[in-house]
């Protein structure tokens, strides 16, 4: 028994180049149906007629029972057919399975595998294990381990707000978009005339002008509870802040330039408008003695930071106008996604503008100079904006700027989340104190002078153990004479230590002095001192006061009211030594309560009063006076001493890789100073995070004062976390982060990490420190630092499948499913691409590395003796931008994610077309669903294609809206869409007909449709943001996002594949142009799509027009053809999906003997 099925020749029996395919004849699966037979057509048929013809006179064995026959269904497959869609000239011979014909089945089955969507092997099952369980890990590892603890308390407010409805479009453009309030606290200032300081509040991405409220309300409680009750202030020009807010109808500002620039532009409109308020009689209660305000302090959140900055950039910006900015969790230093290339370019100017002003030499021509910038960070718990891109350390100098995280903050002692630091009850307190401080309404300017507002915002933000920390007791003058009996006791030897258990022993006040230490000690000597009271200031009468004291003989007819305190505690002596003294009590510095009932430092507990100074701050001094005042037996402490670096610093040599493999492991002696500083400079890298042990200390019989507590702190930037109580601490830090830039200047600072750990000195007994790196922590420390790599590797992956799958095609014929090019690249192009990726991240790690900074060490750690050459602020942004190469691994640790996120996602898109095939499969059988026409022209069942006419008006009616009103990103959406159906509607071809050249367009159109969903997340935020503003009735167009050429190729490969139509094999070498466009695709995503990974979009357009090309170089292409189709006319269509189907009563589908 014969059937007969059209067999065409095999074009190219060459085998796949490094596929590892055989050679494989390949058969046009279905007849192509031509309007008249050609010659060279007639001449084939002939040649197959004659095969088929010797075929069947050939003898036929017959087979034994012994003998396995063959069965249709193996038949079938190895000719790539299936038994529901027979062809009609395929004659097959039922014979006895031979060598040859073995391998002719062994070649059919392995056709048909590369061809089937949902083909698997050992290789793609281990490597998306492998990536699933590093996944798994990592997520868990974010979301459970290093977790730093919440610790803000809840802030409740009466909020009102009064709206500027005058500030309308003869203002500014803006005004049916955007409006201004300002904030009024109610029960307490319901009085909307403005009288005070102007404060604009600045939302942030997606936020509401609403969330002013905790921080206004702090403002008004305050200056009514405190500032209006202190006559000092008032007349020192202290006034209450009036808050003004924007609503920007939660604009999304994050993943938009032109949104950005936009609210910047009517941000400069607004302080003009509020600074014209104080000249208008009829809205300003101002003191008329006042001069009036000309600049407003700016107070940004996220975004609205950045925005803040930009104000100052635009056209429309008045001189001088802002001279105070304060933004929290404001990602300064880079875009936090970059898939807006508006965006991109936005933060470029923005920045670069901020370094060239405070590049120049002379202030003259700094147009920043006046202008103060402080950026606050959440820390670890915000996950919304990396806390790394806070850094200021790449846009302004120390005289201006600086960057703290809230756990440094003193009295806060606590990381925030994104929303929670507008909020948090203690840190609102400290903005609002620190504010107060800063203004001044007798300037015009209402703020003090900027080297004054540094110093305060130093004092309120950092904890005073910086190095830039200015103490105020050396520029001081004494105020305090101290009149001492001769002969006293109380004066402590040389090198001892001062201890006080408890006040009012002596039942009267009394002095202990501490005579200062010679200059000159190797190292320096520092000075600390350590209470659980509070320091008074002169004037005050609580326990403990604190003065640094020289001897002043009051000379005849000297009066001791040059003083404006005079502390006497000579009682009746008659001899007495005066001491003149300066109060300590303005540079206390503010430590968390560690007690043993202690468990975190944000707790509502009365702090820690300390004291640090360095010798030299002291050299005018010769005694510490430690005055206890109280008069009656006082529960306390205080612990004072004198300690040399040489015996309080402990400076590590250790190296990461050593550190990784055994830790460090340190044993404090007995004899060591209250304070130690541990010094590690291999603790730099944000990555990584660690395990802090410490051994309990032993007091024996006796109770300690206090128990060990610990401080994790960075120079740059200023990063500090306090342990209470500590045994064991997550060590985590923010310091060298990937994708940063270098520092505008120079730093001579040491870098690392350090440790101050205080213990209680009266125990002696040592203390054992174990430091370990915690594995498992790490891993989360990856997902904000890394997070958009995952939106670019992958890209790497696919682009390097399509390659493959292109390469087979050309050479074969055979268009292998996606599954399978995922094994092929596995086995060869994959691993070869990453190792070379590999070896790039280590050679610009090291290129592109501070000669400065101390190596990681390891394998890869070399010594360096460099000279610094200009800055380069792009020089991280490339592949990994680490300037560590011991972080290698993390491209092959990449590469083995993006491949089994690859194949997962390739599978569930499979899934999703066939489950989209079956229900389109059941709707197109019920009868009145299925068209006449379509019967009529007999179309393949399940695929038929829009007619040529109604294709090229959809498109040109596209593309038209694309240049007038819609984004092109909104066309790409359609354009996926489109692509899933026109998938969805080849699956169900294949389901139906089981063809080879069926599998083949499958199998092209799901590969199209996979690389446009790994390029779908960078169009979609641009949507979002144009959806959002149709919402609010805002129509203005984008400028930059109305390129048609940036989606015409695209459009065009997704119109084409609608009609069915396969893409041509390319067999001379112009196949390498689509070889090297998908290599240098995939190398681009790796490399440079982190940073501008706006420019994949542009990459995948023009690999989509090449591919246009090649459809257009198969067809009949011309003016008049268009013609044709607009006038409604049918256009000949030389693809087989097309073919005509035979009538049920054809001669080609009867079976002959």
């Amino acid at each position: 028994m014969q059937r007969r099925s059209s067999n065409t020749p095999a074009e190219d029996n060459t085998a796949a180049n490094d596929a590892g395919l055989e050679a494989i004849p390949i058969e046009s699966d279905v007849q192509r149906a031509k309007p008249r037979p050609t010659r060279a057509s007639l001449n084939l048929r002939r040649d197959s007629d004659d095969r088929d013809r010797r075929k069947a006179e050939s003898p036929v064995l017959v087979t034994s029972q012994a003998s396995q026959p063959w069965t249709r269904s193996a038949i079938n497959a190895a000719d790539g057919f299936s038994e529901k869609a027979p062809s009609a000239h395929t004659t097959i011979h039922l014979t006895e399975e031979t060598p040859e014909k073995m391998l002719a089945e062994r070649r059919g089955l392995r056709r048909s595998r590369l061809r089937g969507p949902w083909s698997c092997s050992m290789p793609m099952v281990l490597a998306t294990l492998a990536s699933m369980a590093i996944l798994f890990a990592i997520l868990q590892s974010f979301f459970s381990q290093q977790l730093d603890v919440k610790g803000c308390r809840m802030s409740y407010m009466r909020p009102a707000f009064a709206k500027f409805s005058d500030f309308d479009t003869e203002h500014t453009r803006f005004a049916s978009k955007y409006s201004l309030f300002l904030y009024r606290e109610g029960e307490i200032d319901e009085d909307t005339k403005v009288k005070g300081i102007p404060v604009l509040f600045i939302p942030g991405n997606a936020g509401s002008y609403k969330q002013v409220r905790p921080i206004a309300a702090e403002a008004a409680q305050y200056f009514h509870d405190v500032v209006q009750h202190d006559s000092p202030a008032l007349k020192a020009g202290t006034r209450n802040l009036d808050f003004f807010t924007v609503d920007f109808n939660e604009d999304i500002t994050a993943f938009h330039g032109q949104t950005m620039l936009d609210q910047a532009e009517y941000l400069n409109e607004a302080v003009a408008y509020i600074l014209s308020l104080y000249h208008d009689p009829r809205r300003s209660n101002r003191d008329p003695g006042l001069p009036d305000p000309s600049s407003v302090i700016l107070l940004g959140h996220s975004m609205g930071g950045i925005v803040a900055r930009t104000m100052l950039t635009m056209p429309n910006y008045q001189s001088n106008s802002i001279n105070t900015i304060i933004t929290m969790s404001a990602p300064h230093a880079r875009p936090p996604v970059s898939w807006d290339a508006d965006i991109v370019r936005t933060y470029k100017q923005i920045n670069d503008y901020w370094r060239q002003a405070y590049s120049q030499r002379w202030a003259n021509n700094n147009p920043l100079w006046h202008v103060t910038l402080i950026s606050i960070a959440g820390g670890g718990l915000d996950t919304v904006v990396p806390s790394d891109y806070a850094s200021l350390s790449s846009l302004v100098p120390d005289t201006h700027g600086f960057t703290v995280f809230a756990s440094s903050v003193p009295n806060v002692w606590t990381g925030m989340d994104h929303q929670a630091i507008l909020w948090c009850d203690q840190f609102r307190k400290v903005i609002i104190r620190s504010l107060v401080d800063a203004v001044d309404a007798n300037r015009p300017g209402q703020t003090k002078p900027r080297a004054e507002r540094m110093r305060i915002f130093k004092k309120w933000f950092l904890t005073g153990m910086e190095n830039v920390s200015e103490k105020a007791l050396p520029h001081n003058e004494p105020t305090t004479l101290l009149t001492l009996e001769d002969n006293s006791n109380s004066i402590i030897s040389y090198g001892k230590r001062f201890s006080l258990n408890n006040f009012g022993q002596s039942k009267k006040p009394r002095a202990h002095l501490l005579p200062m230490p010679p200059q000159g000690a190797p190292g320096g000597t520092k000075f600390t001192l350590l209470s659980n009271q509070r320091l008074d200031s002169p004037g005050e009468s609580g326990k403990l006061e604190v003065l640094f004291c020289s001897v002043f003989p009051l000379q005849a007819g000297q009066s001791a009211a040059l003083f404006s305190m005079n502390m006497d505690l000579s009682g009746d002596s008659s001899g007495s030594t005066r001491l003149a003294c300066k109060n300590a009590a303005v540079d206390t510095i503010h430590l968390p309560a560690s007690t043993r009932a202690s468990k975190h430092p944000f707790e509502d507990n009365a702090p820690f009063s300390y004291l640090q100074y360095d010798l030299e701050d002291l050299a005018d001094h010769q005694f510490v006076a430690i005055v206890d005042k109280a008069v009656d037996p006082t529960p306390g402490w205080v612990v004072a001493e004198f300690s040399d670096a040489v015996d309080s610093t402990i400076h590590t040599d250790i190296s990461l890789w050593r550190l990784l493999t055994s830790g460090l492991r340190l044993q404090l002696p007995a004899g060591r100073p209250m304070m130690t500083d541990v010094k590690i400079p291999a603790l730099h890298s944000s990555l990584l995070a660690y395990k802090l042990s410490i051994s309990g200390q032993a007091c024996g019989d006796e109770a300690e004062l206090f128990t060990p507590f610990l401080r994790q702190y960075l120079s740059n930037p200023y990063e500090s976390k306090f342990f209470v109580n500590v045994r064991q601490a997550n060590i985590n830090l923010h310091g060298v982060a990937p994708f940063m830039p270098p520092p505008l200047r120079s730093q001579n600072i040491e870098e690392g990490v350090s440790l101050q750990l205080w213990t209680d000195p009266t125990c002696n007994s040592s203390m054992d420190l174990s430091l370990q790196v915690d594995i498992a922590g790490s891993l989360g420390r990856l997902v904000m630092r890394y997070r958009t790599v995952f939106a670019a590797f992958p890209l790497l992956v696919v682009a390097l499948v399509i390659r493959k799958q292109f390469r087979v095609y050309d050479e074969t014929g055979i268009f292998i499913s996606f599954a399978e090019s995922i094994d092929m690249c596995l086995r060869q192009s994959l691993p070869l691409v990453l190792l070379a990726l590999t070896f790039l991240a280590m050679s610009l790690a090291r290129a592109r590395s501070d000669p400065s900074k101390p190596s990681s060490g390891g394998l890869f750690s070399r010594n360096r003796n460099a000279t610094e050459s200009a800055v380069d602020f792009t020089k991280n942004d490339l592949l990994l931008g680490s300037e560590d190469p011991f972080f290698w691994f993390l491209v092959p640790l990449f590469g083995l994610i993006s491949v089994g996120v690859c194949i997962v996602i390739n599978y569930a898109t499979v899934v999703l077309t066939y489950s989209l095939s079956v229900i389109y499969g059941f709707i197109a059988s019920r009868p009145g669903w299925v068209r006449n026409d379509d019967k009529r022209r007999g179309v393949a069942s399940g695929f038929a294609a829009p007619s040529p006419r109604r294709r090229l008006i959809t498109t040109s009616i596209l593309l038209f809206l694309v240049s007038t009103f819609i984004p092109y990103q909104f066309a790409y959406m359609v354009a996926c869409i489109v692509q899933l159906a026109t998938s969805t509607r080849a699956l169900r071809l294949v389901r139906s007909t089981q063809a080879g050249a069926h599998y083949d367009f499958y199998n092209y159109t799901h590969t199209i449709l996979m690389l446009m969903l790994w390029v779908l997340p960078i169009n979609i935020p641009v949507l979002v943001v144009w959806i959002h503003n149709l919402a609010v009735n805002w129509l203005t167009p984008f400028s930059s996002h109305h390129n048609v050429l940036s989606i015409m190729p695209i459009i065009l490969l997704v119109e084409t594949l609608t009609s069915g139509k396969m893409i041509p094999r390319v067999k001379n070498r112009i196949r390498w142009i689509t070889n090297t466009l998908l290599f240098f695709l995939a190398l681009y995503s790796a490399i440079y799509g982190v940073t501008y990974a706006y420019h994949l979009h542009h990459l995948v357009n023009i690999v989509a027009f090449w591919f246009v090309v090649i459809h257009l170089s198969s067809s009949s292409f011309s003016v008049a053809g268009i013609l044709k189709m607009l006038e409604g006319e049918d256009v000949p269509d030389n693809d087989p999906l097309h073919a005509r189907q035979p009538p049920p009563n054809s001669n080609h589908n009867k079976k002959r003997p």
